[in-house]
């Protein structure tokens, strides 16, 4: 039985959500066992379902890695703590980013052989149903193209588990296509994938085709990818604000939108970024994903099934192994 401690406080919307994302997943994953950290009195309707650990502390979302290990009390230590002392299979918050990925990585440590962890999320595309892993998205601001390299192959890995892609696609985030291209760090880990002949790779994609469909996998460092997430999502955002506006212009433009509505609802599902369960820390001892500060019950629920599916797939051992393959 798969058994995940989840840290209930920290959310935006509150500790609610997390409790109903709970009851929702334990009815469809009866094999399934979760500790529950948080405030006693906000997680009553959890009792009978799972198990209950009070923590009064909650950890806030500006808090860094020195603070939240201080906070021992707090339920996303606790979590955490619990998850390796007891042998747990996962944690999952919706809490402080940077405060978790440090305590996790600081706590349950790193596999051996890892240079650094890197946060992944799934982008979606231009392909329906499509989606394209990209890691570092934050994890760290600089890598080395060693660590690079190692970023290819857990992606590559949690493309294969998890999307069940048997050849992933891989491609290093640059400026142009040519060999030549990139950043020194990028430049060097090009050579490196390519002299050792990593399956899948494919050379340089730039950010303008990184969502195109093509990639499965695309590989930058953390401050590149942190970016490339942010500007994603503003656009998004800037594009869905832009499109209101436009059906809202007058009756003419109402009445259009009634034509377009089942193409537009196919986008914006496309686009919801709740199915993806939120990010993955990968290259650490066990399961680590952190879900949207701002998730509702679903995403929050997206982000368990995401939990179960690294879980059941083992992949810090596949991870592991990988590594002793090189």
């Amino acid at each position: 039985m798969l058994k995940f401690a989840v840290d209930c406080s920290g959310a935006d919307k509150g500790s609610a959500v997390v409790v109903n994302a709970i009851k929702s997943f334990l009815i469809q994953n009866k094999d399934v066992e979760i500790f529950a950290f948080g405030k006693a009195e906000e997680l009553s309707e959890l009792n009978g379902v799972c198990h209950i650990i009070d923590a009064k502390d909650v950890v806030p979302m500006e808090a860094g890695a020195l603070e939240v290990m201080r906070m021992k009390n707090s339920s996303m230590m606790m979590a955490i703590d619990y998850m390796k002392n007891q042998g747990l299979d996962g944690v999952i918050s919706a809490g402080s980013t940077g405060g978790f990925l440090s305590a996790s990585t600081l706590i349950l440590k790193t596999i051996p052989g890892v240079k650094r962890a890197a946060l992944v999320a799934p982008f979606p595309t231009a392909i329906k149903g499509k989606k394209t892993v990209i890691l570092d998205i934050g994890a760290s601001n600089e890598n080395s193209p060693e660590e690079l390299v190692q970023f290819a192959l857990m992606g590559s890995l949690y493309a294969k588990y998890v999307y069940g892609l048997a050849n992933p696609n891989v491609y290093l985030l640059s400026n142009g296509t040519e060999e030549g291209k990139g950043s020194p760090t990028s430049k060097v880990a090009f050579k490196l994938l390519k002299e050792n002949n990593f399956p899948g790779f494919k050379g340089n994609v730039e950010a303008r085709y990184a969502l195109s469909g093509d990639a499965d996998v695309v590989v930058c460092d953390g401050f590149s990818g942190n970016v490339f997430l942010k500007s994603s999502e503003g656009i998004a955002k800037m594009m869905s604000n832009m499109m209101k506006k436009v059906f809202k212009k007058n009756l003419w433009t109402m009445l259009g939108y009634l034509h377009v509505k089942k193409g537009i609802k196919e986008m914006t599902e496309t686009m919801d970024y709740k199915s993806t369960g939120g990010a993955m820390l990968l290259g650490v001892n066990g399961v680590v994903v952190k879900a949207h500060g701002s998730s509702d019950a679903y995403a929050f629920k997206c982000a368990l099934d995401v939990a179960k599916k690294l879980a059941e797939n083992n992949l810090a051992e596949k991870i592991k192994k990988g590594l002793e393959n090189e």
